[in-house]
């Protein structure tokens, strides 16, 4: 039996990896389950599988956990620093789902155990990919890519000619204003942007799909995973979801990783690995698909892309100022404070008024964060919606 925590379990990530467990429970044993604040969706899922611990980030809903979970024999625990302590108990195998730069020290502690985590949390690796690689290995443990991009292009890669990549290649759907004009996006509402066309996803996610920001964070998240330059990174617009990624290799052979637009393949992946298990998952027919359409980005519509890709070129702290900037700048359009195209302007803005040293430790990483968000905060204020 392989023992699993997961942490961020009520999230879209989090119940994919619930689902593919509770098909197979011979085969997983589950050791911890974190959540935000979602009480009763986490307290039913640690009932059906059994859970030793489950845990709420929020400490205040700590009493409500109690309560849904009493007399099932799930002890229950509140507050950011039970779910660091949830991360480091003896698993072997983690999910590591909590979105934003919450998931940060959760991902560190995970990786104290020297198991495997798999990495669904992209901003730990965009905010502070060197402390987090420096942390895989001094504790000689094993991180897997979770997203669909970053998971294809490790079934992609051949370990005998990893120092014979030319150009690794994300998709990006292009989200669901890949078509419309500048003009018809300003008035975009939160409910259009979290519609994506292909894939099912949490707000945030979803918003940033729809900006190409998402892409944006994949290619810096794709830099501290692959042993590759940022100028070995490309992205195509590729609006049927169908390829997840390639590797191009020196003799011009490209590899691909296809499938359904369902993120319990490559969390299944990660999952069984380095065997396979079985998933529901819809079965790839490409005669009924019948074409697969590619395309460059748009960098004048979709300025995000670019603002990503000049922070990852820069290095230093610029990743994470670029995190902040957008976590704080899409929660705004999502609470209505600001409009869609705002988000970019945000970012920007960040970037040009704040650029610290480059951070060395997760202190440091945080710091940053801290800093970043209030000029950000500070730029929404200013905005008129």
């Amino acid at each position: 039996m392989k023992t699993v925590t997961i942490l961020g379990a009520t999230g879209s990530v989090g119940t994919s990896t619930l689902d593919l467990i509770e098909r197979e429970p011979e085969a997983f044993e589950v050791v911890a389950l974190t959540a935000n604040c979602d009480v009763a969706r986490l307290a039913a899922a640690a009932r059906r599988v059994r859970a030793k611990l489950a845990v709420v980030a929020d400490a205040t809903c700590l009493p409500a956990l109690r309560e849904a979970l009493a007399g099932s024999g799930v002890e229950a625990a509140g507050g950011a620093d039970a779910v660091c302590d949830a991360a480091r108990m003896d698993a072997d195998w983690t999910m590591a789902a909590i979105v934003g730069t919450a998931g940060l020290k959760p991902v560190l502690a995970a990786l104290e155990n020297g198991g495997t985590v798999a990495l669904a949390n992209k901003e730990s690796l965009v905010s502070a990919g060197e402390v987090v690689m420096r942390a895989v290995a001094g504790h000689g443990a094993t991180l897997l890519p979770v997203d669909s991009e970053h998971n294809a292009i490790f079934q992609c890669l051949e370990p005998g000619n990893a120092d014979r990549i030319s150009r690794i290649i994300l998709t990006a759907s292009g989200g669901p204003f890949r078509e419309r004009g500048l003009d018809e996006m300003r008035g975009i509402t939160p409910e259009q942007a979290v519609a994506h066309p292909n894939w099912s996803m949490g707000a945030k996610i979803s918003v940033d799909s729809a900006t190409l920001m998402n892409k944006g964070l994949e290619v810096i998240e794709a830099f501290h995973l692959f042993p590759v330059t940022p100028e070995q990174l490309d992205v195509i617009v590729h609006r049927q979801s169908v390829i997840h990624s390639m590797v191009e290799y020196a003799d011009g052979s490209v590899l691909a990783q296809l499938g359904s637009p369902d993120m319990r393949v490559p969390i299944a992946h990660a999952l069984a690995w380095p065997r396979r298990m079985a998933t529901p998952c819809q079965r790839l027919d490409l005669t009924t698909i019948g074409r697969l359409d590619f395309e460059a980005p748009d960098y004048t519509r979709f300025p995000c892309l670019k603002l990503a890709r000049e922070a990852l070129a820069a290095g230093g702290a610029r990743p994470a100022v670029l995190n902040a900037a957008n976590e704080v700048a899409v929660a705004a359009f999502l609470a209505r404070r600001i409009g869609f195209l705002e988000i970019a302007a945000i970012v920007a803005d960040t970037l040009e008024c704040y650029d610290p040293a480059a951070p060395a430790t997760l202190d440091q990483v945080l710091a940053i964060d801290a800093e970043a968000r209030n000029i950000a905060g500070e730029r929404v204020k200013d905005c008129v919606i």
